[in-house]
């Protein structure tokens, strides 16, 4: 999740958004030239959100018969932009680190579109929720928390700490875990909405059960948006 810091309504943020689509000419090996098109599909206004897809052209390389062949590529990255309390907020559903093959990220996505509104990047970004907001989330419920991991720990040569079980709150290991580090990533059930969540203070958001993106969406619309600092 980032959030858009210039004050625009949605009418600017759909008119730049709808003409949006690039192309760059690439020459693979073989001598062949392609067109790699940048855009933004499906783009819809419902009420206050703001939902599109945005796709990306690739030339990827892999071995066939131990030859290094080329072959192009589409990914995309359904997106939302909504609002909270007078904030507006972009969602994306992509990978935050690379993972394999994948090569659209969140943040690939968040600085192209603040291009697309902005002629510049900067204009969106990063959240954070506070440390201690996950600390008293996890411990108002302790028995739904699977994971809790601490990092900024002041032991030398200690980056991350984690701590795994619902009875920890109550552990004096969880206590001094607290006083060497801070919650960074805290991985439970939402027990009202059914799913397993793992949450960061950057506020990345992977869901570990099967859920709708429409019930993920509204998860973080009603639920975790609040959170953010």
């Amino acid at each position: 999740m980032f959030e858009i810091t210039e004050d625009v309504d949605f009418g600017f943020l759909v008119q730049k958004l709808k003409n949006f689509r690039e192309e760059e000419a690439f020459h693979i090996e073989s001598g062949q030239e392609i067109s790699l098109v940048t855009e933004i599909l499906d783009l819809k206004v419902e009420g206050e959100v703001v939902s599109g897809v945005f796709s990306r052209d690739f030339v990827g390389a892999r071995f066939y018969k131990r030859e290094l062949v080329e072959a192009p590529g589409t990914e995309e990255a359904p997106f939302w932009i909504v609002s909270y309390d007078k904030r507006k907020f972009l969602i994306v559903l992509a990978p935050s680190v690379a993972r394999g093959v994948k090569k659209l990220l969140t943040g690939t996505v968040a600085n192209k579109i603040s291009r697309v509104l902005f002629i510049q990047v900067g204009a969106i970004v990063e959240v954070n929720i506070p440390s201690e907001v996950l600390r008293e989330l996890h411990e108002s419920n302790p028995a739904a928390t699977k994971l809790t991991w601490f990092d900024n720990v002041d032991i030398p040569g200690v980056e991350k700490l984690c701590l795994a079980g619902s009875g920890i709150v109550d552990t004096a290991l969880y206590r001094d875990y607290l006083k060497h580090g801070q919650i960074w990533y805290v991985v439970f059930e939402a027990q009202k909405r059914g799913i397993v969540i793992g949450i960061t203070r950057s506020c990345t958001v992977t869901l570990f059960s099967k859920s709708t993106v429409g019930d993920l969406i509204q998860y973080i619309q009603q639920d975790i948006l609040k959170l953010i600092q």
